[in-house]
């Protein structure tokens, strides 16, 4: 059964930890791909210094600005347009038109370029106007393919995923979905990695996986 709205706009950390085990489905050219979720990671902005909405100076016009050329793109992902661009102005944060995206409800997703050579598959959480996400970093693959998803990269290579996801539900999308699943397992928690930028906030143990699965990306 598909993940419905009510699983994503939880605490974050909680959906960080109930991701694990789930089973992410991509339809590509009529077949499924599929993989099981075994890593997560979780961004808190704005307090969160390895949040890309994090705490950061930009003028009122600028945010409207950027909110005013989104608009077209987003406004049926939003309930409440007012509220939610009140609430985006209120909070002392730089946005763009990349990371507006982790903004939307728990359920969407925030898909984004790095190293000029791959893609990071983020899930919203939380509350409409909130910059909160879930990073997907390792998947146990399911389908048969070239590729083991044991890292944020692979996992997106994968799935076949591009920046056309951006702002994509999971809980409408007919090309990408998140189905439950009853496996038990062993979640351990951990710091998360590749973030010395964040200083402090780099030992936070927001990082969640599953005790002893071969395809973590670190243990």
């Amino acid at each position: 059964m598909k993940l419905k709205r009510d699983f994503f706009v939880k605490n974050t950390l909680l959906v960080a930890k109930n991701l694990l085990g789930k089973i992410i489905v991509r339809k590509f050219n009529n077949q499924l791909i599929k993989g099981k979720i075994v890593e997560t990671e979780a961004y808190i902005g704005p307090w969160d210094l390895a949040s890309h909405a994090r705490f950061s100076k930009q003028s009122e016009k600028e945010k409207l600005k950027i909110l005013d050329k989104l608009y077209p793109k987003i406004k049926n992902k939003i309930e409440n347009w007012n509220l939610f661009k009140k609430r985006v102005l209120s909070l002392e944060i730089k946005i763009t038109e990349r990371n507006i995206a982790e903004f939307l409800t728990g359920g969407h997703i925030y898909i984004y370029f790095i190293y000029g050579k791959y893609f990071q598959l983020n899930i919203t959480t939380y509350k409409e106007g909130y910059p909160e996400c879930v990073l997907l970093r390792a998947l146990e693959p399911i389908t048969k393919s070239k590729i083991i998803p044991n890292g944020p990269g692979k996992l997106c290579q994968y799935l076949k995923l591009d920046k056309s996801f951006l702002f994509e539900d999971l809980t409408s999308s007919k090309r990408i979905w998140i189905e439950d699943s009853k496996i038990p397992y062993k979640v351990v928690c951990a710091k998360r990695i590749g973030i010395e930028y964040a200083k402090g906030d780099k030992l936070l143990p927001w990082r969640f996986y599953i005790k002893d699965n071969k395809f973590v990306s670190k243990q």
